[in-house]
Protein backbone atom coordinates (compact mmCIF):
# COMPACT_ATOMS: atom_id res chain seq x y z
CA UNK A 1 0.00 0.00 0.00
CA UNK A 2 3.01 2.32 0.78
CA UNK A 3 4.41 1.97 -2.71
CA UNK A 4 1.13 2.49 -4.32
CA UNK A 5 0.57 5.82 -2.50
CA UNK A 6 4.23 6.98 -3.20
CA UNK A 7 2.89 6.25 -7.09
CA UNK A 8 -0.21 8.20 -6.77
CA UNK A 9 2.10 11.35 -5.30
CA UNK A 10 4.10 11.02 -7.94
CA UNK A 11 1.38 10.55 -10.34
CA UNK A 12 -0.13 13.39 -9.43
CA UNK A 13 2.96 15.80 -9.54
CA UNK A 14 3.87 14.94 -12.85
CA UNK A 15 0.17 15.33 -14.04
CA UNK A 16 0.40 18.67 -12.46
CA UNK A 17 3.36 19.82 -13.86
CA UNK A 18 2.66 18.69 -17.00
CA UNK A 19 -0.84 21.11 -16.81
CA UNK A 20 1.41 24.13 -15.27
CA UNK A 21 3.55 23.60 -18.19
CA UNK A 22 1.85 22.29 -20.88
CA UNK A 23 0.81 25.67 -22.39
CA UNK A 24 4.61 27.21 -23.32
CA UNK A 25 4.70 26.18 -26.95
CA UNK A 26 7.90 26.49 -28.96
CA UNK A 27 7.67 29.39 -32.13
CA UNK A 28 9.27 28.99 -35.08
CA UNK A 29 12.93 31.31 -34.42
CA UNK A 30 12.89 27.84 -31.99
CA UNK A 31 12.46 25.61 -34.89
CA UNK A 32 14.79 24.78 -38.25
CA UNK A 33 13.80 27.20 -41.12
CA UNK A 34 13.77 26.77 -44.46
CA UNK A 35 17.11 28.59 -45.92
CA UNK A 36 18.63 29.14 -42.75
CA UNK A 37 22.67 28.08 -42.58
CA UNK A 38 23.35 26.29 -39.92
CA UNK A 39 26.03 26.20 -37.32
CA UNK A 40 28.45 23.36 -36.17
CA UNK A 41 28.36 21.33 -32.93
CA UNK A 42 31.57 19.67 -31.61
CA UNK A 43 32.04 17.87 -28.52
CA UNK A 44 34.97 18.14 -26.12
CA UNK A 45 36.24 16.78 -22.74
CA UNK A 46 38.55 18.35 -20.40
CA UNK A 47 39.87 17.58 -17.37
CA UNK A 48 40.50 20.63 -15.30
CA UNK A 49 43.16 21.13 -12.92
CA UNK A 50 41.31 23.32 -10.41
CA UNK A 51 39.12 20.38 -9.46
CA UNK A 52 41.76 18.39 -9.35
CA UNK A 53 39.06 15.34 -8.16
CA UNK A 54 37.02 15.18 -11.33
CA UNK A 55 38.18 13.54 -13.76
CA UNK A 56 35.58 14.07 -16.28
CA UNK A 57 33.79 17.27 -17.81
CA UNK A 58 31.88 17.06 -21.47
CA UNK A 59 31.65 20.53 -22.87
CA UNK A 60 30.30 21.58 -26.28
CA UNK A 61 30.74 24.47 -28.95
CA UNK A 62 28.59 26.41 -30.94
CA UNK A 63 30.02 28.10 -34.22
CA UNK A 64 27.61 30.10 -36.21
CA UNK A 65 27.97 28.98 -40.42
CA UNK A 66 28.39 33.77 -40.58
CA UNK A 67 31.36 33.15 -38.38
CA UNK A 68 34.64 34.85 -40.14
CA UNK A 69 37.90 34.15 -38.38
CA UNK A 70 39.03 38.31 -39.35
CA UNK A 71 36.35 39.50 -36.95
CA UNK A 72 35.80 39.43 -33.02
CA UNK A 73 32.96 37.04 -32.27
CA UNK A 74 30.48 37.58 -29.56
CA UNK A 75 30.71 34.72 -26.62
CA UNK A 76 27.74 33.26 -24.99
CA UNK A 77 28.54 30.42 -21.81
CA UNK A 78 25.71 28.07 -20.49
CA UNK A 79 25.66 25.92 -17.77
CA UNK A 80 24.10 22.66 -17.38
CA UNK A 81 25.29 22.75 -21.53
CA UNK A 82 23.57 19.30 -22.33
CA UNK A 83 19.96 20.96 -22.05
CA UNK A 84 21.11 24.30 -23.97
CA UNK A 85 22.61 22.11 -26.87
CA UNK A 86 19.71 19.19 -27.25
CA UNK A 87 17.57 20.07 -30.77
CA UNK A 88 15.13 18.33 -29.58
CA UNK A 89 14.74 19.15 -25.85
CA UNK A 90 13.41 22.61 -24.36
CA UNK A 91 16.10 25.66 -25.28
CA UNK A 92 17.59 24.22 -28.17
CA UNK A 93 20.15 26.93 -28.27
CA UNK A 94 21.60 26.25 -32.15
CA UNK A 95 19.12 26.72 -33.67
CA UNK A 96 17.72 29.58 -31.91
CA UNK A 97 20.69 31.28 -32.71
CA UNK A 98 21.01 30.08 -36.55
CA UNK A 99 17.67 32.11 -37.00
CA UNK A 100 18.10 34.78 -34.94
CA UNK A 101 22.06 35.48 -36.17
CA UNK A 102 20.07 35.12 -39.82
CA UNK A 103 17.93 37.56 -39.17
CA UNK A 104 20.45 40.16 -37.49
CA UNK A 105 18.78 39.98 -34.38
CA UNK A 106 21.83 38.48 -32.25
CA UNK A 107 25.75 39.28 -32.90
CA UNK A 108 27.39 36.82 -34.62
CA UNK A 109 28.29 34.27 -31.08
CA UNK A 110 30.14 31.63 -30.43
CA UNK A 111 28.65 29.53 -27.72
CA UNK A 112 30.15 27.46 -25.21
CA UNK A 113 27.84 24.45 -23.54
CA UNK A 114 29.43 23.32 -20.41
CA UNK A 115 28.17 20.43 -18.61
CA UNK A 116 29.05 19.85 -14.69
CA UNK A 117 32.05 17.44 -13.41
CA UNK A 118 32.19 14.03 -12.74
CA UNK A 119 34.00 11.53 -10.32
CA UNK A 120 34.79 9.41 -13.24
CA UNK A 121 34.52 8.70 -16.95
CA UNK A 122 31.76 6.86 -15.80
CA UNK A 123 29.07 9.78 -16.66
CA UNK A 124 25.85 9.37 -15.43
CA UNK A 125 23.12 8.95 -18.74
CA UNK A 126 21.37 12.04 -16.68
CA UNK A 127 23.96 14.78 -16.84
CA UNK A 128 22.25 16.44 -14.06
CA UNK A 129 23.18 13.54 -11.63
CA UNK A 130 27.04 14.78 -12.08
CA UNK A 131 28.44 14.36 -8.75
CA UNK A 132 30.57 17.69 -8.65
CA UNK A 133 27.68 19.68 -10.27
CA UNK A 134 26.09 21.35 -6.83
CA UNK A 135 29.56 21.91 -5.88
CA UNK A 136 30.09 23.81 -8.54
CA UNK A 137 27.15 25.92 -9.15
CA UNK A 138 25.46 26.17 -5.86
CA UNK A 139 28.62 27.96 -4.04
CA UNK A 140 28.84 31.52 -4.05
CA UNK A 141 32.91 31.34 -4.32
CA UNK A 142 35.11 32.07 -7.60
CA UNK A 143 36.25 28.37 -8.09
CA UNK A 144 33.88 27.29 -11.26
CA UNK A 145 34.49 31.20 -12.98
CA UNK A 146 38.39 30.59 -12.56
CA UNK A 147 38.35 27.41 -14.58
CA UNK A 148 36.01 29.33 -16.92
CA UNK A 149 38.38 31.92 -17.47
CA UNK A 150 41.69 30.49 -16.72
CA UNK A 151 41.12 27.04 -18.69
CA UNK A 152 37.97 26.53 -20.93
CA UNK A 153 38.26 29.83 -22.59
CA UNK A 154 41.53 30.41 -23.21
CA UNK A 155 41.56 26.96 -24.98
CA UNK A 156 38.10 28.02 -27.16
CA UNK A 157 40.34 31.14 -27.90
CA UNK A 158 43.07 29.29 -29.60
CA UNK A 159 41.11 28.38 -32.33
CA UNK A 160 38.22 31.35 -32.50
CA UNK A 161 38.65 34.46 -32.22
CA UNK A 162 36.24 35.64 -29.27
CA UNK A 163 35.95 39.40 -28.71
CA UNK A 164 37.84 40.96 -25.70
CA UNK A 165 34.52 43.97 -25.01
CA UNK A 166 32.91 42.30 -21.88
CA UNK A 167 29.57 43.75 -23.25
CA UNK A 168 30.29 40.86 -26.15
CA UNK A 169 30.29 38.25 -23.51
CA UNK A 170 27.53 36.50 -21.87
CA UNK A 171 26.49 33.60 -19.99
CA UNK A 172 23.59 31.41 -18.63
CA UNK A 173 21.71 28.47 -17.04
CA UNK A 174 18.99 26.63 -15.16
CA UNK A 175 17.99 26.06 -11.98
CA UNK A 176 21.11 25.65 -9.93
CA UNK A 177 22.71 26.72 -13.35
CA UNK A 178 20.89 30.16 -13.18
CA UNK A 179 22.88 30.93 -9.73
CA UNK A 180 26.20 29.77 -11.08
CA UNK A 181 25.83 32.06 -14.18
CA UNK A 182 24.70 34.89 -11.73
CA UNK A 183 27.85 34.05 -9.11
CA UNK A 184 30.24 34.00 -12.32
CA UNK A 185 29.05 37.64 -13.76
CA UNK A 186 29.03 38.70 -10.35
CA UNK A 187 32.27 37.88 -9.57
CA UNK A 188 33.64 38.45 -12.70
CA UNK A 189 32.07 41.50 -13.03
CA UNK A 190 35.37 43.03 -15.74
CA UNK A 191 34.70 39.69 -18.19
CA UNK A 192 30.70 38.92 -17.78
CA UNK A 193 28.08 41.85 -18.53
CA UNK A 194 24.92 40.13 -19.42
CA UNK A 195 23.34 37.19 -17.28
CA UNK A 196 20.44 34.68 -18.75
CA UNK A 197 18.48 33.04 -15.46
CA UNK A 198 16.28 30.34 -15.67
CA UNK A 199 14.25 29.41 -12.78
CA UNK A 200 17.40 30.09 -11.00
CA UNK A 201 18.30 28.73 -7.22
CA UNK A 202 18.54 31.77 -5.48
CA UNK A 203 18.33 29.46 -2.48
CA UNK A 204 19.54 28.01 0.76
CA UNK A 205 21.37 25.00 -1.12
CA UNK A 206 24.66 26.88 -0.16
CA UNK A 207 24.42 29.85 0.65
CA UNK A 208 21.97 31.53 -2.37
CA UNK A 209 19.50 33.12 -0.31
CA UNK A 210 21.81 35.56 0.97
CA UNK A 211 22.45 37.65 -2.66
CA UNK A 212 18.82 39.96 -2.73
CA UNK A 213 21.03 41.66 0.71
CA UNK A 214 24.51 41.55 -1.06
CA UNK A 215 23.11 43.32 -3.73
CA UNK A 216 21.36 45.66 -1.85
CA UNK A 217 24.55 46.15 -0.08
CA UNK A 218 27.24 46.35 -2.69
CA UNK A 219 28.16 48.82 -5.05
CA UNK A 220 26.03 48.62 -7.99
CA UNK A 221 27.74 46.15 -10.68
CA UNK A 222 27.47 46.98 -14.38
CA UNK A 223 25.53 44.28 -15.65
CA UNK A 224 21.92 43.14 -18.03
CA UNK A 225 19.87 40.57 -16.64
CA UNK A 226 17.26 38.44 -17.51
CA UNK A 227 15.10 36.03 -15.43
CA UNK A 228 12.48 34.28 -15.96
CA UNK A 229 10.62 32.04 -13.25
CA UNK A 230 7.11 30.50 -12.38
CA UNK A 231 4.78 30.97 -9.27
CA UNK A 232 4.45 27.04 -9.18
CA UNK A 233 8.16 26.86 -9.12
CA UNK A 234 9.90 24.76 -6.27
CA UNK A 235 8.91 25.12 -2.75
CA UNK A 236 10.84 22.90 -0.74
CA UNK A 237 12.97 22.21 2.64
CA UNK A 238 16.24 24.39 0.78
CA UNK A 239 13.42 27.28 0.31
CA UNK A 240 10.99 29.26 -1.75
CA UNK A 241 11.91 29.37 -5.62
CA UNK A 242 9.45 31.94 -6.45
CA UNK A 243 10.24 33.61 -3.56
CA UNK A 244 13.77 34.03 -3.70
CA UNK A 245 13.26 35.14 -7.74
CA UNK A 246 11.09 37.62 -6.53
CA UNK A 247 13.42 38.87 -3.74
CA UNK A 248 15.90 39.30 -6.40
CA UNK A 249 14.06 41.08 -8.15
CA UNK A 250 13.08 43.52 -5.72
CA UNK A 251 17.16 44.10 -5.09
CA UNK A 252 17.85 44.72 -8.87
CA UNK A 253 14.60 47.57 -8.53
CA UNK A 254 16.36 48.92 -5.48
CA UNK A 255 19.77 49.28 -6.99
CA UNK A 256 18.31 50.16 -10.20
CA UNK A 257 20.06 47.45 -12.29
CA UNK A 258 19.29 46.99 -15.70
CA UNK A 259 17.17 43.73 -15.86
CA UNK A 260 13.86 42.19 -16.78
CA UNK A 261 11.83 39.69 -15.37
CA UNK A 262 9.65 37.11 -17.49
CA UNK A 263 7.11 36.00 -14.67
CA UNK A 264 4.79 32.85 -15.50
CA UNK A 265 3.42 30.01 -13.89
CA UNK A 266 5.26 27.55 -14.75
CA UNK A 267 7.00 24.54 -12.43
CA UNK A 268 11.02 23.99 -11.44
CA UNK A 269 11.36 23.12 -15.60
CA UNK A 270 12.66 24.48 -18.48
CA UNK A 271 9.83 24.91 -20.55
CA UNK A 272 8.57 28.56 -19.71
CA UNK A 273 12.33 29.48 -20.76
CA UNK A 274 12.77 27.32 -23.50
CA UNK A 275 9.42 29.31 -25.11
CA UNK A 276 10.42 32.22 -24.86
CA UNK A 277 14.16 31.98 -25.33
CA UNK A 278 14.40 34.21 -28.48
CA UNK A 279 13.02 37.11 -27.05
CA UNK A 280 14.87 36.93 -23.65
CA UNK A 281 18.21 36.92 -26.35
CA UNK A 282 17.58 39.36 -28.30
CA UNK A 283 16.57 41.66 -25.17
CA UNK A 284 20.00 40.20 -23.44
CA UNK A 285 21.61 41.45 -26.28
CA UNK A 286 19.69 44.40 -27.32
CA UNK A 287 22.31 47.46 -25.89
CA UNK A 288 24.58 46.65 -29.04
CA UNK A 289 24.16 47.84 -32.16
CA UNK A 290 24.16 44.34 -34.50
CA UNK A 291 25.01 44.64 -37.89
Amino acid sequence: MKHLFILGIFLLVTATVFSQDSSFKLGPDSQRQPGVPTGVVTKHEWESKIYRNITFREYYVYVPSQYDSTKAAALMVFQDGHAYVDESGNFRVPVVYDNLIHKKKLPITICLFVNPGHSSKDYPTSRWKASNRSEEYDVLNDKYVTMLLDEIIPELKKKYNISSDRKMHGIGGVSSGAICAFTAAWLKTDYFHKVLSHVGSYTDIRGGHNYPSMIRKNKKKDLRIFMQDGSNDLNIEGGDWWLANLQMESAFKFKNYEFKFEKGTGSHSGKHGGAILPESLVWLWSDLDVK
